[in-house]
């Protein structure tokens, strides 16, 4: 079970040591899920024991300044910028040696499973992603968007200055509480849940992590070097080939719900978008069931392709 010590994994892959859950039968179809900011592995507390129920490998890893996961070296950049999230899960797809597991998230997590599936489309099987085509479009950083959207974003702007880098190292649980009541206006969570996930931002990394993820987005801060070509590459949106079911939640504060045809270019293999009610940003907290149906479905769609080719 997710959150127990004994289903608790660790794995050097790229510039990490990543701490993982790895659930379900080690010959059963591999599905990576991914968590995303400000939240921890605990979002598929529900999702997990599912898809084990329902025959599949579930592995699901703290992400780069999150958690029990660490950096190998202590001169390495602390970047959160998209292309490291990817680089961190092609590395541990890699290490675990998945050849083209689905991938599966929200955020953070989602941003991570889009630029793998993007820019490494042999490596993934099929992709759920909550809000769509999730790589960033640096270049229109200084673009406005409406002032409603951009109140929700405030934490954008409050971690480009020192005073919230301050006050995110002294209030990191609090700041998340504001978040997750703008993202999910309709979910009930308790005090003990925001505990519980706020344990994850004690990482010795996290509030580096989140800075350089919002000041480099903004194109406020440079990238790692090590990741310059990969984020080239994602400069010019890469189509997304890896069969794709997008949901929108909605009851999502920040990211109003759509038919989907904004993105609809973005991906060039089978899609389906799917709306879910009353869920916010947290989908697969909010939802759990519809994000377990998604992962299935398109894990049928890939089998019921498979054999048509057979």
């Amino acid at each position: 079970m997710i959150g127990t010590a004994h289903t608790l994994r660790h794995l050097a892959a790229g510039e990490l040591d990543v701490a993982y859950h790895d659930l379900g039968s080690s010959d059963a179809p591999p599905v990576v899920l991914l968590h995303g900011f400000p939240y921890d592995v605990h979002s598929f507390i529900d999702v997990a024991p599912e898809l084990v129920d329902a025959g599949f490998r579930v592995i699901v890893p703290y992400l780069r300044g999150h958690g029990p996961t660490r950096f190998l070296r202590d001169d390495t950049p602390r970047s959160g910028q998209q292309a490291a999230l990817g680089a961190d899960l092609l590395a541990l797809l890699d290490a675990l040696k998945l050849q083209t597991p689905i991938l599966a998230g929200y955020d953070w997590g989602g941003r991570a499973a889009c630029v793998v599936a993007a820019l490494h489309p042999d490596r993934v099987g099929g992709l759920v992603s909550v809000n769509g085509y999730l790589i960033n479009d640096i270049a229109s950083a200084h673009v406005p968007i409406t002032p409603e959207r951009e109140a929700g974003f405030w934490y954008f702007w409050y971690f480009s200055t020192e005073r919230g880098r301050k006050g995110l190292e002294q209030n990191r649980q609090e700041i998340a509480r504001v978040i997750w009541r703008r993202n999910s206006p309709e979910w009930v969570f308790t005090d003990d849940d925001l505990a519980r996930a706020a344990r994850a931002f004690e990482n010795p990394d996290y509030v580096d992590v989140v800075i350089h993820a919002y000041r480099q987005r903004l194109g406020l801060a440079p990238g790692a070097v090590a990741n310059s070509a990969d984020e080239s590459r994602l400069a010019s949106l890469p189509a997304i080939s890896a069969p794709t079911i997008t949901l929108d939640g909605t009851a999502d504060g920040n990211f109003p719900a759509t038919d989907g045809s904004h993105d609809a270019a973005r991906f060039t293999g089978w899609r389906e978008h799917r709306h879910v009610p009353h869920a916010g940003h947290h989908l697969p907290a909010e939802a759990p069931q519809a994000f377990v149906d998604a992962i299935v479905d398109v894990a049928t769609h890939l089998d019921t392709t498979s054999r048509r080719h057979v």
